[in-house]
């Protein structure tokens, strides 16, 4: 609480001196980015691509400029010195903004689902598949995934992997009931770049049902990783 007391008094400052932090007004402009998705006028698949920009946009800020933050910190105050804030202030300004950015953003996709529900559409996991889905998963995992993916087991590595910033992993705890195995990790890239995110399956007539690839891989772990019954 005392370091936001603190931002914003240098906030109400810098705003009286004309100066802008530039981290907190990209968030600014991510907000607005917001604000066209959370537009009920807007459609909803324009909805939805505003969402993804966002999304983005989130993510390409953490990398760079969170990053480059979190560096000025351990590098001392030598690094600060063309910062109009110390860069600890501005990290804290930045996680309030980021986490009510995040919460507007859940609300908003989740009046997305509930009017994507209303036209008949569906997004569903891997606990909610039909047999029938459980099938078409299966085989589209046999026939269109799995040539695509390359399980890391984290313990036979003598270091932790640099992973790719732009993809999308999935962090596995293996173990088997009986514990004739001992506990185990691994990790396993979504092929997103090379495979569609979404795949609609067989569905009810007049109704489409649509699940992410990496729920696919969710539900095909227990054939990646066979040997752990």
């Amino acid at each position: 609480m005392q370091l936001a007391k603190q931002i914003r008094n240098q906030l109400l400052i810098m705003q009286k001196t004309k100066t802008i932090i530039r981290d907190i007004s990209w968030l600014s402009f991510n907000r607005r980015v917001l604000q066209e998705a959370a537009d009920e006028t807007v459609p909803l698949r324009e909805r939805i691509r505003f969402l993804g920009i966002c999304s983005n946009n989130l993510d390409e800020f953490f990398r760079v400029r969170v990053a480059t933050l979190k560096r000025m910190i351990e590098y001392g105050s030598k690094a600060n010195m063309h910062l109009e804030v110390a860069p600890e202030l501005i990290l804290e300004e930045i996680q309030e903004k980021v986490i009510e950015q995040q919460r507007e953003f859940d609300r908003i996709w989740n009046e997305i689902l509930r009017e994507l529900k209303k036209k008949k559409i569906f997004l569903v996991n891997d606990k909610q598949l039909t047999k029938t889905q459980q099938k078409f998963v299966t085989d589209y995992f046999n026939e269109e995934i799995r040539s695509n993916i390359v399980p890391l087991m984290i313990e036979s590595i003598q270091a932790f992997p640099t992973l790719n910033d732009k993809s999308i992993y999935l962090a596995c705890k293996l173990s088997k009931k009986d514990k004739s195995i001992s506990q185990r990790f691994a990790l396993v890239s979504v092929p997103a770049r090379r495979l569609p995110r979404f795949v609609q399956l067989p569905s009810r007539q007049n109704e489409k049902h649509i699940i992410l690839l990496e729920d696919i891989i969710r539900f095909c772990l227990p054939q990646i990783f066979s040997f752990f019954g």
